[in-house]
């Protein structure tokens, strides 16, 4: 059965993205931009192979002077290596910790304020459109980034370095090598809850400057922090998200502006339409699959496959799910199912981690780094394509005069979604004492007025735990 959310997204994303894959079927030839690495120029190639003048690009079949050089000179900009963008990403899978959205606000930091890869406009538009993808959100927007910044192979450096910190500590975690125990991991772990407080009041600071500059847009936010806080869960997020782009339409016609800098995946679109087909046919081929092979690897990849594709609003919806897929079987028993959740609490990236630690103690196997390493791959895959699958679309429709309003009134419910969630998860479960909030405080000025890094003020928020939580046993 469909997960009724499915059917808002489909009403929201998928039919102008049809729309626009009926009007590119007209055209005789689709182009994509690659970056050559002797001349350091944007050479715009046909599908079909046939290379043209880096003056030049190729469009519905004819030669056409190019006239968008400022683009492709920022797009040559914005060029890196794959290693460039695991050192970054591998970072951030080491100190991101506090849950999807304070990812993104993590994200933020290092990729608009820090680095620059992309303008906070068409950051927060990638956001919203993860936001209304299934899978994890903050993995697709790195894995979006990394896929902009140095193509297919920047995408997998991405998705490896925020990846793989947490899913080796899981994976040493099913094997008994829990890494924090006593007063002092006790406050380590606190303080870097409390970290993310800040890190994430930080967002929210920067992106309501750039996003919500004016009444209009300040309203919207404020709807959508009081229907994030007052319905909660996947269907408050979505909804203040549907219910912003909605009052953009009428909130934001004159305020909108011109779409924030263009976003250059390396994804054609015909790419982008197997990507989807592929989802649709693993989707519903894949329990068929089982049915008529019963092997249990096969059947592992449906369990978590599954999962990762009913997704909706966040990574703590997939432990349901994945409940469901492997204790209700018998394949994981519930104390080790809740142990496991536990612990994926305390470490830095995503939870969908958590399926590498459920991986290595399947029964029957596969299990080990075997059964690890199929459920990782099985609960990122469902995401990942409908990401490829809408990224070629989506420069067009954002840049589109009708489309632009309902995108400010939509990431201006963004703004709010993420200041909803400073206050619940993040507040609530983190800042229980005076103490707290002092070290929060330090924290948030910290990042903001001495402009300390973000993993610098990560160390600080754990040694500052570790001691107040020491020093309150004494």
């Amino acid at each position: 059965m469909s997960h009724p959310l499915s059917l808002l997204r489909g009403a929201v994303l998928w039919t102008p993205l049809a729309m626009l894959m009926e009007d590119e079927a007209r055209a005789s030839a689709v182009t994509g931009l690659f970056h050559c690495p002797i001349t350091g120029t944007m050479i715009a190639c046909a599908l079909s192979g046939r290379l043209v003048s880096p003056g030049n690009r190729e469009h519905h079949g004819e030669i056409m002077p190019a006239n968008d050089t400022l683009n492709a000179v920022a797009q040559s900009r914005r060029q890196g290596t794959p290693g460039e963008v695991l050192a970054a990403f591998l970072k951030l899978g080491l100190t991101s910790f506090g849950g999807p959205i304070a990812h993104l606000g993590y994200f933020r930091e290092e990729f608009v304020a820090r680095r620059g890869w992309i303008d906070d406009r068409g950051y927060a538009d990638l956001v919203a459109l993860c936001q209304f993808l299934p899978g994890p959100a903050s993995s697709q927007v790195g894995f979006a980034l990394g896929l902009q910044r140095a193509g297919p192979a920047g995408a997998l450096a991405a998705w490896l370095g925020f990846t793989l910190p947490s899913a080796l500590l899981l994976m040493l975690f099913a094997l008994g090598a829990g890494a924090f125990s006593g007063p002092l991991g006790i406050g380590v772990l606190h303080g870097l809850k409390l970290v993310a407080v800040a890190i994430v009041a930080q967002a929210v600071c920067g992106m309501a400057r750039t996003l919500c500059p004016d009444r209009s847009r300040q309203t919207i936010a404020l709807a959508a922090v009081l229907m994030a806080v007052l319905i909660g869960g996947a269907t408050g997020q979505l909804g203040a998200i549907l219910l912003g782009g909605l009052a953009g339409l009428w909130l934001c016609r004159d305020t909108a502006g011109a779409p924030g800098e263009a976003l250059h995946f390396p994804v054609s679109r015909q790419a982008g339409t197997i990507a989807l087909a592929l989802f649709f046919i693993l989707i519903f081929g894949l329990p068929l699959a089982v049915m008529l092979f019963p092997a249990q690897g096969l059947a592992v990849i449906d369990a978590f496959y599954r999962a990762g594709a009913l997704v909706f609003g966040g990574g703590h919806v997939v432990l349901p799910l994945l409940e469901a897929e492997v204790v209700r079987p018998g394949w994981v028993t519930p104390d080790a199912f809740l142990a496991g959740y536990g612990a994926a609490q305390a470490v830095p990236g995503p939870l969908f981690t958590f399926a590498g630690y459920l991986g290595m103690l399947l029964e029957p196997g596969p299990n080990g780094i075997a059964g690890a390493t199929l459920a990782l791959f099985a609960i990122f895959l469902p995401g990942f394509l409908l990401l490829v699958g809408a990224l070629p679309f989506w420069n067009t429709l954002r840049a589109r005069s009708g489309v632009r309003a309902p995108m400010a009134g939509a990431n201006a419910a963004v703004v709010g979604i993420l200041g909803a969630a400073l206050y619940d998860p993040l507040w609530t479960s983190s800042v229980g004492s005076p103490r707290d909030f002092a070290l929060a405080l330090t924290c948030f000025v910290a990042l903001m007025s001495w402009k300390f890094p973000p993993s610098l003020v990560v160390l600080i928020a754990a040694a500052g735990g570790a001691i107040l939580e020491v020093s309150s046993m004494s």
